[in-house]
């Protein structure tokens, strides 16, 4: 009788209760050690189940080659044979892999120097591209006659090129018809928000308070690194983003996959919006232009429109209910009216104060008869835009105004600058509540309510989420995510479609996603 996993005659014989297989003791006490089953059946088996067999003391008979001298020089001579060939046969393996190895690396170096250089040719064309999009714009070659007087990518006609320096161009104005059509948007609006119900999906409290980062992003180029501007087209899950790299990128976050990188600033790209469903994107830039880029069937973006009214930096673009109206904001004091489908600045404003200071920051009212925009002398400036009159003013803040955000309800007003957050009841006027969540030294780059207007988000040094309240109640700050680029600047902040997720950009090149963990995460990119 032999052992199940020697082979040979067991000195201590033991037998399973189970499976009936005879083992040496040795053996299968460490087996069962080491893996806690049989190694023949693949059972459970434990120590109990070993049952010792008793025998009489086994002799093992000396083999015949043992028996003399020669016999044994005969064994020590075959197994001095076989460790030969096995150690010429490792050898043979060993200069086998070595040559794979070199073979491998030769490999690897001559496809890093391909792809090296494939990217430098890349950046080449793509910098000889933009080049020439702003000397001879795509979209003027299919302009349908040359004298048209206004051209489709957005530039003026000749007589508007010639103007003397400090004339102003004149503008169609806001017609009846449009001032009928944002009318009626305002009036249907107000009607829905009146019948208005936090949605069932809405993230509660509770998931925001366990929301961690799942994802991190980098889009944009490592040598000037920064993104400033951030939005989120719900019905899609698309992100866009501009950075300080002259580039806008859109990013499709369920599958983690970049769809587009839009080229053509010369400068960083101070804002970027969506509209309607996605298939147009409004980029503003510190070029002092405005792209329409317009989407198609093979999902990239083509620039339809080069917008060139302003004078200095457009630091914001913000699109009207409709989506066939937006305004743009400027630092040239100015902010445009812009109509949609042909790139038409329908009128410019700026204020009839002779005030000189420009504008940091623009968005619509919820229900879009009224604007909002902040200056870089700490004021916001509320404007009609059937009128574009001036018919508030709040001061108090210290600092530009870097981002305003309008709730939900129509109601408030959230505006953010170097000393913190102001929350504004746009029925009294006034301000009720303040947000100092920084040092001085530190400014609130960004707030933003939710799309449901039940959260409040601010991004500094840290981005906090605040639930919303009414005048009186306390806004309770729920969550602090802190800033994870290492740079202490988060930029942007903005929520997912009912708020299942916050995107926050900073001023390195990733894109961060904050959800509950395991949650619908990509990988990351």
């Amino acid at each position: 009788m032999n052992c199940s996993i020697s082979g040979e005659v067991p000195e201590e014989p033991v037998v399973s209760r189970n499976s009936g297989l005879l083992f040496e003791k040795r053996l299968i006490e460490r087996h069962i050690s080491d893996y806690g089953k049989c190694p023949i059946t693949g059972e459970p088996l434990t120590m109990d189940d070993i049952v010792p067999i008793k025998t009489g003391k086994i002799v093992k008979p000396r083999p015949v080659q043992a028996a003399s001298i020669p016999g044994m020089l005969g064994m020590f001579q075959n197994e001095w044979d076989g460790l030969m060939l096995s150690n010429f046969a490792l050898e043979q393996q060993l200069h086998t892999a070595r040559q794979e190895l070199s073979h491998a690396l030769y490999q690897h170096d001559a496809a890093c120097r391909v792809i090296a250089r494939l990217k430098k040719e890349r950046d080449e064309a793509r910098s000889l591209l933009a080049q020439a999009e702003r000397q001879y714009p795509v979209s003027a070659l299919n302009a349908p006659t040359a004298n048209a007087p206004v051209l489709s990518n957005g530039k003026r006609a000749a007589e508007d090129e010639d103007l003397a320096p400090g004339a102003k161009k004149i503008h169609p104005g806001i017609s009846s018809s449009v001032i009928s059509e944002l009318t009626d948007c305002n009036a249907a609006l107000s009607q829905q928000r009146k019948k208005r119900q936090i949605p069932a999906t809405l993230a509660p409290i509770e998931a925001l308070e366990s929301y961690t980062q799942i994802s991190s992003h980098p889009f944009h180029k490592t040598n000037k690194q920064g993104i400033i501007s951030l939005d989120i087209l719900y019905s899609k899950d698309l992100i866009a983003t501009g950075g300080i790299d002259t580039n806008a990128v859109i990013f499709d976050r369920p599958s983690g996959q970049i769809l587009s990188t839009l080229s053509g600033h010369s400068k960083k790209v101070t804002s970027v919006k969506f509209v309607a469903q996605g298939e147009s994107i409004l980029t503003g830039s510190a070029d002092k232009t405005v792209r329409l880029w317009q989407g198609s069937d093979d999902g990239n973006y083509n620039c339809r429109h080069i917008l060139k009214d302003h004078t200095a930096e457009v630091q914001a673009v913000t699109v009207h209910a409709t989506n066939n109206y937006f305004v743009t904001a400027s630092l040239d004091g100015s902010w445009c009216f812009y109509e949609l489908s042909s790139g038409t600045c329908l009128t410019q404003v700026f204020d009839s104060s002779g005030s000189s200071e420009g504008y940091t920051s623009a968005a619509f009212h919820p229900d879009g008869l009224i604007l909002g925009t902040g200056t870089t002398e700490s004021l916001v400036k509320i404007w009609d835009v059937k009128s574009q009159a001036n018919v508030a003013r709040f001061d108090g803040h210290a600092g530009p105004v870097t981002a305003i955000s309008f709730s939900e309800n129509g109601y408030f007003l959230a505006t953010a600058a170097h000393d913190g957050v102001k929350l504004w009841d746009l029925r009294k006027l006034k301000n009720f509540r303040n947000f100092a969540p920084y040092d001085s030294e530190t400014p609130t780059n960004s707030v933003e309510f939710d799309h449901s207007g039940s959260y409040l988000a601010i991004a500094g040094s840290d981005i906090r989420i605040y639930q919303v309240a009414n005048v009186k109640s306390e806004w309770n700050c729920i969550k602090t995510f802190p800033d994870l680029s290492g740079t202490g600047k988060a930029t942007c902040v903005k929520f997912g479609a009912d708020s299942k997720y916050i995107a926050v950009g900073s001023m390195d090149r990733n894109l961060r996603i904050f959800g509950l963990p395991g949650e619908d995460a990509p990988s990351e990119s």
